[in-house]
Order: C-alpha cells, then structure tokens, then sequence
C-alpha cells in the first residue's frame, strides 16, 4: 500500500523550463557567453544548478573557478527574481493532489533544485496543498539520483520503503527511486520523455495525472 508519494519538482509537478532558460541565459550572457534556445535546456536541467551551469557553458573545462562562481552567483540573482514569470503546474497535478489527499496518501517533493527556490515556488503555486515535505538540494546532502533526499523524507515519517512511490521525468528520478529501494512512476509530459525513462528501468510511465492515482489505487489498500 502507497502511503508516501515523493515527486521530482521541474519536469514533473511544474514546467520549469522558460524560467530557467531566461535565468541561465542572462548568467551566461553576464559572464560573456552566448546564451541558448529554451528548448535545449531539456537536456541540460535535471542535476542540480552547478552541472546546469558546466552545461550551459559547453563543459567543466569552460569554466575557470572565478567564472563559475559569478555565474552561479548571477544565475541566482536573476531566478530569485524572476522564477516564478512562466512557471506552471502541469495539466491536472492540483487535482491529483487533493486526489491524494483524500485518500490518506501524503505527499513531498524532492528536487535538485535549491532547497530555497523549492520552498518558494511549490508554497507559491500550490497554496492550498500541505506538502509533507519539501527537500530541495541542501548542503551536506549528496544530489539525486543519491537517495539522500528520499531517505531524508521517508526517516521524517517513518514511513517503510514499500510504502512509496517515487515520482519523476527523467533517468535521474528513476535512478534516485532505485538507490533508494522505493517504487517509481515516471510521466511523460515532463523534460526528457518516455524513452529515457523506459531505458533506465521504469516499469510504468504516466501520461496524465489521473493515471498516478490509478498507479497508486493499483497497489492495494486505497478505496475506488
């Protein structure tokens, strides 16, 4: 029986993507690189801002350590103001929530993203969801697909790992459910699609948010 839902934030419960592409462009542009189209940081968002700025800038060896830190530093700033311009839940996730929530089953978020820039943008908008948790990259804390975040959230609510179901759109979030011995259900309106998510091992891919509360019905012990 599912009784902890975990989602993966961007690419997953909300498109992220133009805000992060307006964000890192004016970071790249700032340090004097040429910024790219928003389509393409589909494959370059995922592990966290520090490899998302080795990306955006052609490689590690782009970057001398000064520059990546006014970067990051300029990536930021810039999001700090400006993540929440374009940045959207999906179709029918606020509906599958309050879908979980009548059901019993709790619910958090686990990303990548800085654990501030989570907090902000899940509580902004959805604020009429109580999320379990919200557990964005922390320091002292390894980054997905590490299940640092994951076995964080579970020891919060004592909650066993046959008792979650691990939620995400990309080989990270699969990789992430795996490490940490929990369930996955990958969705395929997120970043990377259903190719990746089925080559790194999911057994069951969304395609709309009602089909995770069929998932979650399917494991026994919730009423239809």
């Amino acid at each position: 029986m599912i009784k902890l839902c975990i989602f993966d934030l961007d690419g997953t419960l909300i498109n992220s993507l133009a805000d992060l592409a307006g964000a890192m462009n004016h970071a790249l542009e700032a340090v004097g690189f040429e910024g790219h189209p928003v389509e393409s940081y589909r494959r370059m968002v995922g592990n966290g801002v520090s490899v998302l700025a080795d990306r955006a800038a052609g490689g590690k060896d782009k970057l001398t350590p000064e520059k990546k830190e006014r970067l990051l530093a300029e990536f930021s700033e810039y999001y700090t103001e400006h993540c929440l311009d374009n940045t959207k839940p999906y179709e029918g996730i606020a509906e599958m929530l309050s879908k979980l929530t009548a059901m019993g089953v709790r619910y958090a978020v686990n990303s990548n993203k800085p654990d501030a820039f989570s907090k902000k943008i899940v509580s902004a908008l959805f604020p009429e969801h109580c999320f379990a948790e919200i557990w964005g990259k922390r320091d002292g804390c390894e980054r997905k697909p590490a299940p640092d975040g994951v076995n964080g959230i579970m020891k919060l609510f004592g909650a066993e790992c046959s008792e979650v179901l691990y939620i995400g759109d990309s080989d990270v979030d699969a990789y992430t459910a795996k490490n940490a011995s929990v369930r996955f259900c990958g969705v395929s309106w997120g970043f990377r699609g259903v190719d990746e998510l089925v080559s790194a091992g999911a057994e069951f891919v969304a395609s709309s948010a009602e089909d995770i509360i069929s998932y979650v019905k399917s494991a026994g012990g919730h009423d239809e």
